[in-house]
């Protein structure tokens, strides 16, 4: 079956009674101004803008249910916003509609320190609640790159560096309310740790991306903070040896907490943007967490295993200076990347397969990319078997754009074939939606769809994401 987005139809006048009603009840929170909502059909990507028809800025539950209800009654689409940093389109609205900004719903809500929970509104961002935590002796571990949102991570079921130890947004989020495309308001779970009462909602809705509901607050699980934290640094003579080495850590059982992978090209890229002088070769960066005689022995213990795969300037510290500054350069890696082709867009695709496929799949993408002319920088979380690709575009130049489109199918389908995913953290969206069936099969996406109908009957929700609604 062909991909077929099907979009609710478009009606001006149901527009415009929505919109007429919104301003009455929002006032100066309803804005349909041009550059308010181009900014907010624009995601961190190249993919063209689609902007809504308006933009609201709830501040409670009650307020994000009274958008839905007026939306719902006039069948007018409805599209979540967090930080805009999504790389899929997820934030794109192709049918037009209202746009439901969360950046006032910003609260700490109950910070539960004796069960190692939290319960935050969604627009609250991961940097905000560390800071608001710091004095609890806890943290939130999930760390995407930019300082996303948490209802944005929760919808998109972002990642990030520490998943290989504390997991994902899947894993962390215990329980969320969300306003259902009736209005309604639900809550799938209580903060218990653990629960085998009915069906899995909480993860029905995380990795959803706004097309089931809004999420309007969110139970996280957090961590201790470490007693001590160890980061290590060391080079090897390509990418498939970092890799093997990464690999045989893992085997080995050493509790890494991060382990990041940095190609030469990448490594050009952030020494340049983070003035840094780091040896322009296959980079591993590791962080390991525990007791100040355990991290060590864990950094000891990997300089052992790194060495067996030919490594050099092997180094580790402990100084958290030292350990901020080559984490921060990690994380600008995004757009100190933007620098090789200066005035260039990024394409950012990511994939993720089993451990024992990662050299493979890594050697062959930059082979690929290399064929096609690219600066296709690659880095990744390699310890769980992520990784990314950043193509550098010129999307003025069609056959450019039509080749770089090609490789990120290439690389969807190749990780596919390798047991993988065409997608380890950023969602589907847009961009990913054409390789679910490929990926999951038919019955998988007639389930989803099956739900999808059931859940949102009119398609209001975050509509043309995800995957086809069409017919089964």
């Amino acid at each position: 079956m062909g991909l077929d987005m099907t979009l609710p139809p478009r009606d001006a006048a149901r527009m415009a009674a929505a919109l007429d009603t919104l301003a009455q009840d929002f006032g100066p929170r309803c804005q349909t101004g041009a550059a308010i909502r181009d900014q907010h059909g624009h995601t961190a990507t190249w993919m063209a803008t689609q902007p809504p028809d308006a933009v609201v800025w709830p501040e409670t539950t009650a307020e994000v249910q009274r958008i839905v209800r007026v939306c719902a009654a006039h069948q007018v689409p409805v599209i979540g916003f967090g930080a805009g940093t999504s790389l899929e389109g997820h934030v794109n609205a192709p049918a037009g509609g209202v746009c439901v900004d969360f950046t006032r719903m910003n609260k700490v809500l109950a910070v539960h320190a004796a069960d190692m929970d939290c319960t935050v509104q969604p627009g609250v961002t991961r940097k905000a609640l560390n800071a608001h935590l710091r004095d609890t002796g806890l943290f939130f571990p999930v760390d995407p790159g930019a300082d996303a949102s948490l209802g944005g991570m929760a919808s998109t079921r972002a990642s990030g560096t520490n998943a290989v130890r504390y997991g994902t947004m899947r894993d962390a989020v215990l329980a969320l309310e969300a306003v259902l495309p009736s209005g309604e308001i639900v809550r799938t779970a209580q903060r218990a740790r653990k629960t085998s009462a009915g069906y899995d909602l909480t993860r029905l809705m995380v990795g959803a991306e706004g097309t089931l509901g809004l999420i309007t607050e969110l139970t996280l699980r957090l961590h201790g903070i470490p007693e001590a934290m160890s980061a290590a640094t060391c080079f090897f003579p390509d990418v498939d040896a970092a890799c093997n080495a990464a690999i045989a850590t893992l085997q080995y059982g050493l509790p890494v907490a991060r382990m990041e992978l940095l190609d030469a090209l990448t490594v050009r890229a952030v020494n340049a943007y983070s003035h840094l002088s780091l040896p322009e070769a296959p980079l591993l960066l590791l962080e390991f967490h525990g007791s100040e005689a355990g991290v060590a022995e864990q950094a000891a213990a990997f300089g052992d295993i790194a060495a067996e795969f030919g490594a050099n300037g092997f180094d580790w510290t402990t100084q958290a200076e030292d350990r901020a500054r080559l984490w921060q350069a990690r994380h600008d890696a995004y757009w100190a990347c933007h620098g090789l082709r200066p005035g260039l867009k990024s394409m950012s695709t990511d994939v993720c397969v089993p451990i024992s496929e990662l050299a493979t799949c890594v050697a062959a993408a930059q082979d690929r990319a290399a064929g096609l002319g690219f600066a296709a920088p690659i880095l990744g979380h390699v310890g769980d078997g992520n990784f990314h690709v950043l193509v550098q575009v010129d999307t003025d130049d069609p056959a450019e754009v039509a080749r770089a489109e090609a490789f990120t199918g290439w690389l969807a389908n190749l990780a596919i074939a390798h047991g993988g995913t065409c997608t380890g953290e950023h969602g589907v969206g847009q961009g990913k939606a054409k390789y679910l069936e490929r990926e999951l099969g038919c019955g998988a996406l007639s389930m989803m769809r099956a739900i999808k109908r059931a859940v949102d009957p009119d398609n209001i929700m975050n509509p043309g994401k995800v995957f086809a609604l069409g017919n089964d």
